[in-house]
């Protein structure tokens, strides 16, 4: 009698076990949410306004910001900007969650932002783009005038 109830107890802890990591498994492929982004990433340098980051819920350091709009903002943040790495520092972070991320920051700190939807994460795409080349071709010009100045010294 006990070995049938131990059998079925340890029947019944491993189809839980099962489940919470068939569970754990589908979580982890859902996106983080903007909160859990910045908590997680952000709020190191947006908490106190680290190399001038506009400081979490601060209305005065963010208005200019959300002036320039979400796709704009996201996008070249995303890429890097300022004292800003790329990615918030963070190089695994996916685009949608960096999104949410600056989402839920603006929409704290004084703009009406909402989690991007597909429309959003599109323009973000292309102004990420965009402004990758644009540093491309800076970066291109000023190996060309290395070249130039590394002929006229020899």
């Amino acid at each position: 009698m006990k070995t049938s109830l131990f059998a079925c107890l340890a029947l019944g802890l491993t189809g839980v076990l099962v489940q919470a990591t068939q569970a754990g498994a589908a979580t982890s492929d859902a996106l983080k949410s903007g909160k859990r982004v910045y908590n997680e990433v952000c709020f190191a340098c947006h908490d106190t306004g680290v190399a001038h980051a506009p400081r979490f819920r601060n209305k005065a350091d963010w208005a200019p910001l959300i002036a320039e709009g979400q796709g704009i903002l996201t996008a070249h943040a995303w890429v890097g900007v300022r004292a800003m790495p790329a990615k918030g520092g963070k190089p695994e972070l996916r685009l949608a969650e960096f999104s949410r991320a600056v989402a839920y920051m603006a929409s704290q700190s004084g703009g009406d932002w909402k989690d991007p939807d597909a429309e959003m994460m599109k323009k973000i795409r292309h102004e990420a783009e965009a402004r990758l080349e644009k540093a491309i071709k800076e970066a291109q010009a000023m190996k060309q005038e290395l070249h130039r100045l590394n002929e006229e010294d020899d």
